[in-house]
């Protein structure tokens, strides 16, 4: 490591008449870069900003912060409006739409009208839409095509209310093909949802499983005897004492006291209903964009309904299951559904924060890009992707992605006072909602600001805070033939022990450069048990190794601005860990398809940025820009549907895939794969 508090940077050699942007010798105090960082990062991760989660006043004024930086370095800001503001607006928060436009009536014989709040709720996962269908009855909703089982063979559904059991056959059984003691994948109430929405149904009814009941009722009993026990223990150790002090007489009247209260609490339990409805965010905290609306009613209304349309109740229909896994699903006749759900999005506008430093010469017309998202996760909670979801306090972001955010800072105050042009335009890219699915730099990819086919290179910095034995992580060497080399070269002179990964893919903002055909670094020292976690704060970053990683960046930047020639583009097919539809699953056993969703969409459909080189997404003529709305005999509204729908086809299969396309549908044949490593 460099411990020294003085070194000399030469970023480039001058090249004579060539108008390249040279840093001469100039000695420079490390103290005071690290210094520099010390104090944005700091104020980046400080509570005064509320993690600078989406929606909150704290990610305003980290936007404000970057941008009054920006203009003190003299960088050009008024690109959007006279303001370094691009802006747009994204989903903060789901609620509950009026009453009168949430209601249930289930019509047969009888009507039964439903009680909002007491024996159906509308679930945050579902979308807004009336309905008055007929209701049909699919089981636990589930379509396992490796493990031969389908609630829905033989069944249309199509614009009809499904009726689902919660999680699935054979609970408790370790000789289940549905992993018994564990939920399988095909559990979640997203996967269900999924599957009812490919099948073409207006609405989903779920109830609870009767296992769930009963294992509510048995711990109830379990606490209840565990309480009685220990009373009973009480009462025979006092009897024990000869003569006890009137401490001792005390100290059994309040143990006695607490354990009667906690027995009369119990007893009041014992009698609750076990099957009550699922609060609205329950299932989720968001709609996923579909239009179809979710319910969760209770069980004995809908055994009611079932008994009398199909004969049996449905604790036998779950035990026949259980029994030979052959699904009991059927048109629950004389009965429909008459209904309407109004799921709210409430949204905010967020703003990327791009500044630029203007370039001279031949070369002044092409770009390159350094960025790093400034959000974070705000103060957790469900939904938000924080690993302590139970929390309620500041995720303050500090590693994740404070320290990104300072380092771009950094490297945009050595260039802007280095008294010297760049032969290329540079420009610096604070990007927001990269937490909920690089947002930012996917809408910024939509809308650029400098044309994309002359942006030649995008840096990256994401997590660049915890240094640790000089671990260095590098994507995306393999996307442009002149990175290989000038990484190892760097890596060399800045004592960094490098792991390269050659793919241009990721789960962060470079992905949606290199999905545009751009090359692309992503420079990243590894995930901490502090990630997206309230621990995640500035003292347990090393400032050192952020400074170093600045300074490696700016050679990175320097000497791909002084060449001559753009980096050479290389069509990379390997993926590095992007969690989206182009990955095949954890044990690679859903076949892959290669395409890259467009988080930033708002479309009724999946919308996708790009596709992966090489994959069967690009092979059957896929384009960034086309919506998928059906793949094989599934509609497709977002990202879990096309998952979902990937599970019921195998690896080798040709099936038809229908994208919108400027306004039109085009069917496409996808013969889809194994995934890509």
């Amino acid at each position: 490591m460099h411990h020294q508090s003085k070194f000399v940077a030469i970023v480039a050699l001058a090249i004579a008449g060539s108008g390249s942007f040279v840093l001469h010798a100039i000695e420079r105090n490390a103290a005071d870069s690290q210094s520099r960082i010390k104090e944005s990062v700091g104020y980046l991760a400080s509570d005064e900003l509320e993690g600078r989660g989406v929606g909150t006043e704290g990610l305003n004024k980290a936007a404000d912060y970057l941008a009054g930086e920006f203009k003190k370095l003299g960088l050009k800001t008024e690109l959007f409006d006279g303001t370094p503001f691009q802006k747009f607006e994204v989903t903060v928060s789901t609620d509950l739409g009026p009453k009168d436009q949430n209601f249930l009536t289930l019509v047969g014989p009888e009507q039964l009208k439903l009680k909002l709040g007491e024996d159906f709720t509308p679930l945050a996962v579902g979308g807004s839409a009336k309905f008055d269908t007929n209701l049909v009855f699919v089981g636990y909703g589930i379509s396992a095509k490796d493990l031969n089982y389908d609630d829905y063979e033989g069944l249309d559904v199509k614009d009809k209310v499904v009726v689902i059991i919660r999680k699935e056959p054979q609970q408790k059984d370790p000789k289940s093909k549905f992993d018994g003691e564990r939920p399988s994948r095909h559990a979640p109430f997203m996967q269900k949802i999924s599957n009812a929405n490919g099948h073409g149904a207006a609405a989903v009814i779920f109830v609870n499983d009767g296992l769930e009941l009963q294992s509510a009722r048995e711990q109830v009993a379990k606490i209840t005897k565990e309480a009685q026990d220990k009373l009973v223990e009480e009462n025979k150790k006092f009897v024990e004492l000869k003569e006890p002090t009137e401490e001792q007489k005390a100290k059994h009247e309040e143990a006695v006291k607490k354990l009667n209260d906690r027995l009369s609490e119990l007893a009041k339990e014992a009698e609750k209903d076990p099957d009550q409805v699922l609060p609205f965010q329950g299932a989720g905290p968001d709609s996923q964009q579909r239009k179809m609306p979710v319910f969760f009613v209770k069980r004995a209304i809908i055994d009611s309904v079932v008994k009398k349309s199909l004969g049996k109740s449905l604790d036998e229909i779950e035990a026949s299951i259980d029994a030979d896994l052959k699904p009991q699903s059927a048109a629950l006749t004389g009965w429909k559904a008459d209904g309407e759900a109004s799921v709210l999005q409430k949204k905010a506008e967020v703003k990327n924060v791009i500044a630029v430093l203007e370039g001279e010469g031949p070369h002044a017309d092409e770009t390159i890009v350094i960025g790093a998202h400034y959000d974070h996760v705000g103060f957790g909670g469900q939904g938000s992707g924080s690993l302590a979801p139970w929390t309620h306090e500041v995720h303050n972001g500090a590693d994740d992605n404070a320290s990104g955010t300072a380092t771009l800072l950094e490297v945009a105050r050595l260039l802007a006072t280095s008294g010297k042009k760049p032969q290329r335009r540079i420009v610096f890219m604070a990007f927001t909602g990269e937490e909920r699915g690089l947002l930012g730099s996917a809408h910024y990819t939509k809308q650029p600001r400098f044309p994309l086919d002359n942006t030649i290179a995008m840096f990256n910095l994401d997590m660049v805070g915890r240094l640790d034995q000089n671990k260095l992580i590098v994507y995306g060497t393999g996307t442009a033939k002149e990175f290989d080399p000038l990484v190892d070269e760097l890596g060399k002179k800045y004592e960094f022990k490098i792991t390269k990964h050659e793919g241009g893919f990721g789960p962060s903002d470079h992905s949606s450069f290199y999905a545009k055909k751009i090359p692309v670094l992503h420079l990243f020292t590894g995930t901490h048990s502090d990630y997206h976690r309230p621990s995640d704060d500035s003292p347990k970053l090393n400032i050192e190794g952020m400074q170093r990683i600045a300074d490696f960046l700016l050679d990175v930047v320097n000497k791909t601005d002084s060449a001559e020639a753009r980096p050479t583009y290389i069509k990379n097919d390997k993926q590095e860990g992007i969690a989206s539809s182009t990955s095949g699953g954890p044990e690679g056993e859903r076949p892959y398809l290669g395409s890259i969703p467009d988080f930033a969409a708002n479309d009724e459909g999946l919308a996708i940025t790009g596709v992966s080189p090489g994959s069967p997404a690009e092979k059957a003529g896929m384009k960034g820009g086309d919506i998928i709305i059906k793949l094989g005999e599934s509609k497709i509204s977002g990202i879990e549907d096309l998952q979902s729908s990937l599970f019921k086809y195998k690896i080798g299969e040709t099936i038809k895939v229908i994208v919108k396309r400027d306004g039109k549908e085009v069917t496409l044949e996808v013969t889809l794969a194994k995934r890509m490593r």
